[in-house]
């Protein structure tokens, strides 16, 4: 127990001296703010309760928000399609052989490692550079990172389905597919399901800062109304973003809450 203590405080004072060390990196000496900045943050979060609800504007809103979910449901379908077989197979459930099931867990979770390890507006570049500008660059943007970080999810919850109800239908048994589809699989459906749906959140704001590097959507219209000083007009953009991720967040619970009945 004394071990442990000791552990935690030598991560506190490994922290704090990073912590200490990245201030002390900071030239102190150039300003740090613009100066007509505070200027700017008055005048935007002035028009954050005079947003602009004109007909057109709600009109363009409504377009921009449809065209920013089906980036991201498309880019969390094409994650689907790759993280749950790795996940399956990064859990190491389906294989018997020691050998075999090392060979294939350290292999795929490296894959999952390097999918999530790209960021995917870095991705974004990379498909734009080869494709053009396309809605299929930001699908394969969104789904190979976020397949990678699915997949390692999943893995872990595979992993963590308790083992006395699986044993019951080895006993029976059951092989080790039927055991997954019948037993695991079913335990960790609701956990796996709240996760995609905090995806499916995290992917709709991704599919909105896309939006930036010329993708068209919520956040293209966003970046113009900061561009044209419209601070009403932007605010009303960024109210549909975050009713979307409301949505989604109320549709993830009463999912969640029908998989558990």
């Amino acid at each position: 127990m004394a071990g442990l203590f000791e552990g935690r405080r030598l991560l506190t004072l490994a922290l704090l001296g990073a912590f200490a060390w990245s201030l002390a990196s900071v030239s102190w000496s150039d300003r740090l703010v613009h100066p007509g900045g505070l200027n700017a943050v008055g005048e935007i979060f002035g028009d954050l309760v005079h947003p602009e609800l004109s007909f057109g504007i709600l009109s363009d809103a409504i377009g921009a928000a449809w065209e920013t979910v089906a980036y991201a449901v498309a880019g969390l379908t094409l994650a689907l399609l790759i993280g749950l077989p790795l996940g399956a197979v990064a859990s190491g459930v389906l294989a018997r052989r020691s050998a075999s099931r090392l060979a294939l867990v350290s292999s795929t979770r490296f894959v999952l490692a390097f999918f999530r390890s790209i960021h995917e507006l870095v991705w974004a570049w990379l498909f734009i550079a080869a494709a053009g500008l396309s809605p299929m660059a930001a699908v394969l943007a969104l789904g190979i990172p976020y397949g990678g970080i699915l997949g390692r999810i999943y893995a872990d919850l595979l992993n963590d389905v308790p083992e006395a109800p699986l044993r019951a239908l080895r006993n029976s048994g059951a092989s080790e597919w039927r055991v997954f589809w019948h037993g695991r699989l079913p335990m960790a459906l609701p956990d796996m399901l709240s996760y995609s749906f905090y995806r499916l959140e995290c992917g709709i704001r991704s599919a909105a800062i896309m939006s930036f590097i010329g993708l068209g959507g919520l956040g293209r219209e966003i970046q113009l109304s900061l561009d044209d000083l419209a601070y009403g007009r932007m605010w009303t953009f960024v109210f549909f973003l975050a009713a979307l991720v409301v949505l989604v967040d109320v549709w993830s619970s009463v999912v969640r809450k029908r998989v558990e009945v």
